[in-house]
């Protein structure tokens, strides 16, 4: 019997079909894309059940992800989530018939999954927009590249240090 308290299907925060929905996890943000009636559309690792997906670390180092349909509150489980469509201001979000369409036609699909180049953030603003984008991949290439630049450095110091000559006093 279906009942008829709103508070039953709407989460808080008032998410409305074609929303992007971040949710806090641990060491990281895992995205979905709000399809209605309380339920998400998101990425999961192949081989992980519905209950624990993208729940794991485990799901970062995957290389291909499935896209299901679930409710938002078992996604979140423990975590806390908002409404966050960030990319608004930047990129013009497609009609919500269209976005809603896009997200069912990949439900059940398995896809490539890649942490900087196709996480779930790319995959939702995918959806959304048309066009993949991820802040928080960007971020972690930009950090990498940092390192990288870090470590040369300092490695050519070292060559530099071990070449010059002892001089006498």
């Amino acid at each position: 019997m279906a009942s008829n308290d709103p508070e039953e299907h709407d989460p808080p925060g008032n998410p409305q079909p074609g929303d992007l929905i971040e949710i806090f996890r641990p060491a990281y943000q895992h995205w979905a894309l709000y399809l209605g009636d309380g339920y998400i559309v998101n990425l999961t690792p192949v081989d992980e059940g519905q209950a624990t997906a993208m729940s794991s670390v485990k799901s970062v180092f995957s290389r291909k992800a499935v896209v299901r349909m679930q409710l938002l509150k078992e996604v979140v489980g423990g975590n806390s989530y908002r409404v966050n469509n960030k990319y608004d201001d930047n990129h013009t979000p497609l009609p919500v018939c269209d976005i809603i369409h896009r997200a069912q036609l990949f439900i059940g699909q398995e896809v490539s999954y890649d942490l900087l180049g196709n996480n779930c953030e790319h995959f939702v603003t995918l959806l959304r927009y048309g066009e993949g984008v991820s802040e928080q991949a960007s971020q972690a290439i930009g950090a990498i590249s940092l390192v990288t630049a870090a470590a040369s450095a300092f490695s050519v110091l070292g060559l530099i240090n071990n070449r010059t000559p002892n001089r006498p006093d």
